[in-house]
């Protein structure tokens, strides 16, 4: 079914296979996989009282089971809760790092990036801007890959040599931007093109596209565009973008897509659904069928239990209804149906209506397993992957640029030292889980299994603890004080005696 949709949807030869492959399934993912379709599903009869069939319709119900898998699979990675934290040896990079995290709104920039990248990949674009007070700052930016060709080195296959940004746009749209478009040229396609090197951000002049001159491969080689703010020099060594691949087991541009395995089942149950709304307002008006006379006075047929008419001992008059069990069928037919996409991209298929009580955060893990499971893949590409990548530019960029944060330079970071990522748990523990873990986590670090410190940042994530190197500081300040307090050598109060029975008061005491 979904072949036979989207093959009513225009293909534009001039762009790459994957565009396209991009473009419909992320079509799926924003819902807007039918909006080509010119007849509403109430629409069964055309013009000239032809049939329309389902295909050509939109349905009326829509399920969105492939946003629903993305939205949760991603916010078991970046959501407030599951963000992880930068690690380093180096104190002051990783404070650094932890502030520019939190200034330029880094975990949003990756829910953005998770979800956009579901289909197949995504790009994340690092910018340094001059800000009204001349003060550098660091900007995310998350970009499509629908209409970028990244290259890399051939010595060096995960490094980016330069990745190619070209599309088509509207002369009226170019001429809104700036550029010097002729009137005549504002329904016209121009080709726009930008290219990021490990020196420069190239912006080229657009250019009309020519089919003609694309088949004799003529008339394809844009010029430059040395517009004010346009094309700059950044000379930072490296391409300022992380290429993200979803998944494994897809290709060297684009891995595997996040729901792909469920889509032609998604569309099924979004048909299905309709066909069963339609079916329901049917039977709260069922048809009446009568034998003679056919028709009323106006030649119209007659509906509605209303309009019944009383006929002759030869004539007859029935209601044509739907029962209950057609509906019953197509819900179960259709609740199967979701169970099916659902494990097929490692859903969520708990019911929260069947938990009776609270569960601890381990009894929530092992019900969504699978859905852990996911995420724990999407981890790889997103966090090992991506975000490592992200902070580690940031370091080397502050070789090159004064980097300010809230106001004050960070300075040059230590871009020896390494970086890694500390995840959360996936679910809250309850406080018997939270007393369970201090409890082992004392006993580890009084056995000298592990240290304090490592202790701490163990239970970091279950206390909001955003710093540890300064709680373990305060920590230390508070079991300094608590030594240098001098002892009180007052008798105790008579509250805090040890009671016995037949001694006397000093006796009692001592």
């Amino acid at each position: 079914m979904f072949k036979t949709i989207t093959d009513a949807i225009p293909a534009d030869r001039d762009y790459p296979a994957r565009q396209r492959t991009i473009d419909l399934r992320r079509r799926v993912l924003n819902g807007t996989i039918y909006d080509h379709l010119p007849n509403g599903f109430h629409e069964e009869k055309g013009r000239n009282d032809e049939y329309i069939p389902l295909r050509s319709r939109r349905p009326s119900v829509r399920s969105s089971l492939a946003k629903t898998v993305v939205d949760d699979s991603v916010s078991l990675l970046f959501s407030e809760g599951h963000f992880p934290t930068a690690e380093c040896a180096d104190e002051k990079t990783r404070n650094a790092l932890g502030r520019i995290a939190k200034e330029t709104k880094l975990n949003e920039v990756m829910i953005d990036a998770a979800t956009r990248g579901s289909v197949g990949s995504v790009a994340i674009l690092l910018r340094v801007l001059k800000n009204r007070r001349g003060r550098n700052r660091l900007f995310f930016k998350v970009l499509d890959t629908e209409y970028l060709s990244p290259q890399w080195f051939a010595g060096e296959p995960d490094t980016l040599q330069s990745v190619v940004e070209r599309y088509k746009v509207k002369g009226k749209l170019l001429r809104q931007m700036g550029y010097a478009i002729e009137e005549a040229d504002f329904a016209a396609d121009f080709w726009f093109e930008r290219e990021w090197t490990d020196s420069t951000e190239i912006w080229y002049v657009p250019f009309k596209v020519d089919p003609s001159a694309a088949e004799a491969g003529d008339g394809l080689s844009p010029r430059i565009d040395d517009g004010e703010g346009r094309t700059t020099q950044h000379d930072l060594g490296f391409v300022p973008i992380v290429w993200v691949r979803n998944l494994p087991s897809g290709d060297d541009i684009d891995g595997a897509c996040t729901f792909k395995e469920a889509i032609d089942t998604i569309i099924e149950i979004d048909y299905l659904l309709s066909q069963g709304g339609r079916a329901l307002k049917y039977a709260s008006d069922p048809t009446l069928l009568i034998k003679e006379p056919a028709v009323g006075n106006d030649g119209q047929l007659v509906k509605g239990a209303a309009n019944a008419i009383v006929v002759d001992k030869d004539g007859d008059a029935k209601l044509l209804e739907i029962d209950g069990t057609a509906s019953e069928a197509l819900l179960g037919f259709v609740k199967a149906l979701r169970d099916l996409a659902l494990e097929s991209i490692h859903g969520n298929r708990t019911n929260p209506e069947k938990i009776a009580t609270a569960q601890s955060g381990r009894a929530i893990e092992l019900l969504n397993q699978a859905l852990i499971w996911l995420a724990d893949r999407l981890r790889i590409s997103y966090g090992e992957g991506a975000l490592l990548s992200l902070l580690r530019m940031v370091v080397a960029v502050s070789q090159k640029f004064e980097l300010f944060v809230d106001g004050e330079t960070i300075g040059k970071l230590d871009d020896s030292a390494p970086i890694t990522l500390r995840w959360p748990a996936w679910y809250a523990p309850t406080q018997g889980e939270k007393s369970q873990l201090a409890t082992t986590l004392k006993t580890h670090a009084d056995a000298g299994h592990m240290s304090r410190e490592t202790a701490v940042k163990t239970i970091a994530p279950v206390y909001d603890i955003e710093d540890t190197a300064k709680e373990i500081d305060a920590i230390e300040r508070d079991r300094k004080d608590g030594l240098d307090r001098p002892v009180s050598l007052d008798r105790p109060d008579s509250s805090d005696r040890p009671s016995s029975e037949g001694q006397d008061e000093e006796t009692a005491t001592t």
